[in-house]
C-alpha cells in the first residue's frame, strides 16, 4: 500500500498520513493548527510503497489538487504503464492532464535492457539491420551500433531497473 503524508505549511499545525483519497479529505477536513484554524495547505510528501510508485510520484508533481489522478495510476497501472509516464514527464518533459491522462497519451518505445551494446545486440539479432551472413557477423561493430543508437536512444534507470527509451 502507498503512504503519503500531509505535511502542512502551517508550521503551527501538525501534518498526518494517509493512504487514500478519501482518508487525506476527512483528516484534512478536521485538521487545525494550534490557534484553532482550519489546516488549507499541504506539501504532500511519499512516505512508503513501491519504488516504481515513489518515481511516479515525483513525475506526477503529487499535490492535494492532483491526489485522486495519482492514486487511480498506482491502482490502475501496471509497471510498464508506469514506466512510459514517468520517462514522458520527468524525462523527456511532456505535458499531462492528471484527471485524464493515461500511458496510451505517450508515444513511447522501451527496452528492458542493460546498455546500449545489449540494444544492438537485439538489433541485430532480430534482423532490424538486414540479413547478416553467418561468414560476416564476427566482423559486425556492436560498439560502433551501440554508439549510433545512443543518438536516438537514450539509458535511464527507474526504481532501480534499467532502461533504454526512445521518445517518438
Amino acid at each position: 500500500m502507498t503512504q503519503l503524508h500531509a505535511q502542512p505549511y502551517n508550521i503551527s499545525a501538525t501534518g498526518f498520513y494517509f493512504e487514500t483519497v478519501e482518508e487525506f479529505d476527512r483528516k484534512a477536513k478536521v485538521n487545525r493548527n494550534r490557534h484553532g484554524q482550519h489546516v488549507e495547505e499541504y506539501e504532500i510528501q511519499f512516505m512508503d510503497g513501491e519504488d516504481i510508485d515513489c518515481a511516479l510520484a515525483k513525475a506526477w508533481g503529487v499535490n492535494q489538487a492532483n491526489l485522486a489522478g495519482y492514486f487511480s495510476a498506482v491502482e490502475d497501472w501496471d509497471e510498464h504503464s508506469k514506466q512510459i509516464f514517468i520517462i514522458a514527464v520527468d524525462e523527456v518533459g511532456y505535458s499531462f492532464d492528471p484527471e485524464s491522462v493515461s500511458p496510451d497519451d505517450f508515444d513511447m518505445d522501451i527496452y528492458h535492457l542493460e546498455s546500449m551494446k545489449a540494444l544492438a545486440e537485439q538489433f541485430v539479432e532480430e534482423g532490424l539491420l538486414g540479413d547478416i551472413p553467418d561468414h560476416l557477423a564476427s566482423y559486425i561493430n556492436m560498439d560502433a551500433i551501440a554508439h549510433d543508437l545512443g543518438f536516438d536512444y537514450v539509458e535511464t534507470s527507474i526504481a532501480g531497473e534499467r532502461l533504454i527509451y526512445r521518445a517518438g
